[in-house]
């Protein structure tokens, strides 16, 4: 399924992801992630009736979440080395290119710069990556170096970072 003339979804590592049809530059934007903005309550119907819905869910700031469902961000996949960051918007949030992304290369983002400290939810990673830190958690539990690298790329939202203080 293409999404215009840049980007496309098929089979990837883990399942199905989001590729490039065309080469993207750092800082570019790759696409926006539209989709319904709803309640944690929300968020936590689906993990029970669905929980694919509930997990490909974003958060959108310290309340609420944006639902891709049948958008292409149901399919951005995580990596511990991504090559996108998603930005958040007025209008919802979109994927910027954080390092050159050839065409044929799968889009990938840093699940664990979207859950604030006050996040439970944790994913084994399989991205296959050399610095795979093994386990997707909340930005509390990302090693120091890895938030200050993020911080400089603007790749961690502002709200998310605030979770963070009175966490040691």
């Amino acid at each position: 399924m293409n999404y215009g003339k840049s980007l496309t979804v098929r089979p990837v590592r883990n399942g199905r992801g989001v590729v490039a049809l065309r080469a993207f530059s750092p800082g570019d934007l790759i696409c926006r992630i539209r989709g319904r903005i709803v309640t944690p309550r929300t968020v936590w119907g689906y993990w029970k009736t669905d929980p694919r819905r509930g997990a490909n869910c974003y958060r959108y700031d310290t309340e609420l979440y944006l639902d891709p469902e049948g958008e292409i961000g149901a399919f951005a996949n995580h990596s511990c080395n991504p090559n996108s960051r998603l930005v958040r918007t007025a209008g919802g949030l979109q994927l910027r290119a954080l390092k050159k992304i050839t065409a044929g290369r799968e889009v990938t983002h840093d699940y664990s710069t979207q859950l604030g400290a006050d996040d439970v939810w944790t994913m084994k990673c399989n991205c296959g990556e050399r610095n795979c830190r093994r386990v997707v958690a909340n930005i509390a539990r990302l090693p120091a170096a890895v938030v200050s690298r993020y911080r400089k790329l603007e790749a961690i939202p502002a709200f998310i970072m605030a979770t963070l203080q009175g966490v040691e």
